[in-house]
């Protein structure tokens, strides 16, 4: 007889049919109901291609880092700190959140180099085909393509498991609903209109981290106290002690598996950020002169969510598996559910019963859907540029690019829910992905990154790097595997020190091959063929017939969104040289203290001292934890709305006006 029990339902099939359907459609109504507004009270329309696939490159700093932090909040982000909480104890939050935030921060000089050296881009892709060619464009198009599907097979593995285990609905009809009512607004509104989405959805975010985290820390009858919760992670760890932790702790950061993890976690995120075709999306969206200043406010803000949520969450479901209202009870999580991501769900089940299921449900399909939604529109872009326009039609206008990113949206979130039931049946849930990510993509990060970036990089070089630092990592993923574990199994393929050992090989010597090969005859590239790339939208424009040039002369500028004389963006040119130069070394100091601290400073001067949290600094710890996620909220959700104060008046008022006048002629 097994020693572990099913993971019982809380909720009804029909709350988990609700959420998927109703909520989903609501918010696509309400996302076509905003578009519909923009289209017509504004300068902007997604039936230009401009707009459709950049948001016209013109998104504010405030609501690039809400689109961030909402479209990097993936299902994993939530259920895999969770996990790691429950698993290796507070080191496992603060290592998956230095995973992903330094990578985000760092993106922020990519981003400079990229409005510096190829603005009229669409994607990551376009950049490489111009400066070498057909061949390196189809190695890092094949790249883009698996970026693609592990991150969609994460959110809706990850997003269906956790509904499958709080509702009972059907697995299966989850990975094919989420998508659906994303796909709805996504065809409809564009790029911009997954930024509006990302907003509103960070405000729902927000709310519900707060509410655990008050509820845990604060009125929980089973916990209700940080001094109540280090009791019960002190008993905890004397019951089930953690292997390779200080004493067993779970308030340790001196823990060898979570190192092991953090390891992992840095060379997933580092794979996740700069293969994304949704990260170069948002950079390419931005306002030239903001694109840093959102990258590292994004990099700062999401931090807090895994660190927060995964304390809270995770390490609550460790202290309470032995309540009677635990959904496994008498049992602890088994291996498999552990690894589903089901510790979350578990502890939101005994901290708030069925209010807390249905909150981290609504949680965990607003992450599906944000982040979904991000790729949705980078896989379309992907298609309609990088395939479409650049092999099949040469000459195609804008008209006929927003129609294939359509066709490409509604057959790709079809797909995505045939994906998922393929790794379902596959046995491959989100702690396999997770891990995987880092040891599929990790060969191509240092390559694209100095596309962009290295003026000597060559051809022979990409391509050496890209292919032979990929064979290398293969190799290193199943050696490693086989000696470490002794069998190569689908199982031992995602243990942590696997991942390690084959995304370290591949990332590393990608590098190295890439940098050796082009010095041995360096090249002295000056991107002034990047930089051309947005004279073909310029010269669509020109032509006064096409789709473009009309759709631009129904969306003239308002007067009251005209820049002033006194305007600093009218007085500087945002595309100037030098103010991106300064941009991208305030990236640089930025980014690299950021990673002294996170990476080295705190966690590992902890680590070598073998420190085991006293109550007191636990307290301190948490509260750090609490503010931190605090000003993040901030930050996404405040700031979008004061940098937009006078678009949106301006917009109110001619929406006002337009009621006004219909309803005089009514009367």
């Amino acid at each position: 007889m097994s020693q572990y029990t099913d993971f019982k339902p809380i909720l009804d099939q029909s709350v988990g049919y609700g959420v998927v359907i109703g909520v989903g459609f609501f918010f696509a109504l309400v996302m076509l109901c905003l578009t519909a507004v923009q289209s017509n009270f504004s300068r902007y329309t997604p039936s230009s291609s401009e707009e459709f696939t950049s948001a016209s490159r013109s998104v504010k700093p405030g609501l690039v880092c809400c689109g961030i932090v909402s479209a990097w909040t993936w299902s994993a982000t939530l259920l895999q700190s969770s996990t790691a909480a429950y698993t290796f104890g507070v080191s496992g939050p603060w290592w998956y959140g230095a995973g992903g935030s330094i990578q985000v921060a760092m993106f922020g000089m990519v981003a400079a180099k990229v409005k510096m050296n190829a603005n009229g881009a669409h994607t990551f892709l376009e950049i490489v085909k111009v400066r070498f060619g057909t061949a390196a464009h189809i190695v890092f198009t094949i790249y883009a393509f698996i970026c693609v599907l592990v991150v969609c097979g994460s959110l809706l593995v990850g997003g269906a498991a956790t509904v499958n285990a709080l509702t009972g609905m059907n697995i299966l009809a989850a990975y094919f609903l989420l998508p659906i009512g994303i796909a709805v607004y996504v065809v409809f509104g564009g790029l911009r209109a997954t930024f509006i989405c990302d907003w509103t959805h960070t405000i729902i975010l927000f709310a519900i981290i707060y509410t655990f985290v008050f509820r845990a820390y604060g009125t929980s009858p089973e916990i209700g106290s940080l001094s109540r919760m280090y009791e019960l992670l002190t008993q905890a760890a004397i019951d089930v002690p953690v292997p390779g932790n200080a004493n067993g702790s779970y308030m340790t950061m001196k823990s060898n598996q979570g190192l092991v993890f953090g390891a992992s976690a840095l060379l997933s995120g580092f794979a996740g950020v700069f293969c994304d075709q949704g990260y170069w999306q948002r950079a390419i969206a931005s306002h030239p002169k903001g694109t840093t200043k959102a990258y590292m406010l994004g990099g700062l803000s999401w931090f807090a969510v895994p660190w927060a949520f995964g304390s809270c969450l995770g390490l609550s479901a460790r202290a309470l598996q032995s309540s009677p209202l635990f959904p496994t009870y008498p049992s602890p999580l088994s291996p498999q559910q552990t690894s589903a991501g089901l510790a979350a769900p578990a502890a939101a089940a005994v901290l708030m019963g069925k209010g807390g299921a249905v909150a981290l449900l609504l949680v965990v399909f607003m992450a599906v859907t944000s982040a979904a939604s991000a790729e949705l529109i980078a896989v379309s872009s992907i298609v309609s540029y990088d395939i479409y326009r650049t092999y099949w039609h040469p000459q195609a206008t804008g008209a006929e690019i927003v129609r294939v990113s359509h066709y490409v949206i509604c057959a790709w979130a079809i797909w995505m829910g045939c994906w998922a039931t393929i790794l379902y049946q596959a046995n491959i849930d989100l702690g396999w992905l997770y891990y995987v990510q880092g040891i599929v993509l990790s060969p191509a990060v240092i390559p694209i990154i100095l596309t962009v970036w290295w003026s000597k990089l060559t051809r022979t070089g990409l391509l050496c790097g890209s292919i032979i630092g990929a064979i290398l990592g293969m190799l290193a993923w199943m050696i490693g595997c086989w000696k470490i574990n002794g069998a190569i199994t689908i199982a031992n393929l995602a243990l942590p020190i696997s991942a390690v050992c084959s995304g370290l090989t591949g990332f590393m010597f990608s590098g190295l091959i890439t940098v050796f090969v082009s010095l041995l005859k360096p090249d002295n590239y000056d991107f002034e063929g990047t930089r051309a790339i947005a004279m073909l939208d310029n010269s669509e424009n020109n032509d006064p017939n096409s789709d473009v040039a009309s759709a631009e002369k129904r969306e003239k500028v308002p007067s009251d969104f005209e820049l002033g004389p006194t305007d600093p963006v009218a007085q500087e040119d945002p595309l100037c040289h030098d103010t991106l130069q300064r941009v991208f070394r305030r990236a640089a100091w930025y980014s690299s203290a950021m990673s002294v601290i996170v990476i080295l400073i705190v966690p590992l001067t902890m680590f070598f001292t073998n420190y085991v949290f006293s109550e007191r600094f636990y307290t301190f710890w948490v509260t750090c934890s609490i503010v931190w996620v605090f000003m993040s909220g901030t930050f996404s959700v405040i700031l979008p709305l004061l940098e937009s104060r006078k678009e949106m008046v301006a917009i109110l008022k001619r929406l006002g006006r337009f009621v006004s006048t219909k309803l005089y002629i009514k009367s």
